[in-house]
């Protein structure tokens, strides 16, 4: 009679601890499984990348896609501001985009660049010598990024123009349809910033190439309109 109850006990006892063998089993396996990568949003170019103008300079359009969640939610999203003032194409060839490839390694990238290569024509370089430079830089920065990370995704903006610089308004469309061209080749969405910024007022600084903070908000609205979300 003992043994019976014995026998009765043990057989309860496994049948209650079957479960939570399987459970734990369940949640060993879960624990070995990677968690979600965050994203990883860089920002690549000249002083619009870095938000002069801005004031503060968070209140450039880098940060803005950041704060307004546009890649993914913030607690989500790790932020590399890599532009600089002065920028060329050139040198985001050759300073920033080794960053991105080999340290940050980003899921996305918003690309300005162009004004101070355009500025350069407007101070007497030889324009069909800026622009096959420029065509040339472009490409090479698409192809670097697509060759080493052929899963981050890419955007860039096209440059609008500043009324109170004489030429702007012939060079800027010069610019924008090479910019565009490139892009397309490398099926790169284009934020159009030039078309967002035509005949619009209080959008640059008087006396000054940079955005106002309403025309930071209007760039990265732009960006906002071509950005594939996480």
């Amino acid at each position: 009679m003992l043994l019976k109850k014995w026998g009765r006990s043990i057989i309860l006892i496994t049948f209650f601890l079957l479960p939570l063998s399987v459970q734990a089993e369940t949640l060993s396996k879960q624990s070995t499984q990677p968690l979600d990568q965050p994203t990883r949003y860089m920002a690549l170019g000249d002083s619009l990348a870095a938000g002069q103008g801005a004031l503060p300079a968070t209140r450039g359009y880098v940060y803005l896609l950041y704060h307004w969640g546009v890649f993914d939610s913030i607690p989500n999203t790790i932020l590399n501001d890599a532009g600089v003032s002065g920028a060329t194409s050139q040198l985001v060839l050759e300073h920033q985009v080794p960053q991105a490839i080999e340290a940050f390694e980003p899921t996305d990238i918003t690309i300005t660049v162009g004004g101070n290569d355009l500025f350069t024509i407007l101070d007497g370089a030889d324009v069909t010598t800026v622009l096959g430079q420029f065509q040339a830089n472009l490409t090479q920065i698409f192809q670097a990024l697509r060759t080493a990370l052929p899963n981050t995704r890419i955007y860039i903006n096209n440059l609008y123009i500043i009324p109170e610089i004489a030429g702007s308004d012939q060079v800027v469309p010069l610019f924008n349809q090479i910019l565009e061209k490139v892009a397309a080749e490398f099926n790169v969405p284009v934020a159009d910033v030039y078309s967002a910024f035509l005949g619009k007022k209080g959008l640059i600084h008087r006396n000054s190439v940079h955005p106002t903070n309403a025309g930071y908000r209007v760039i990265a609205t732009a960006f906002a309109k071509v950005i594939k979300p996480h």
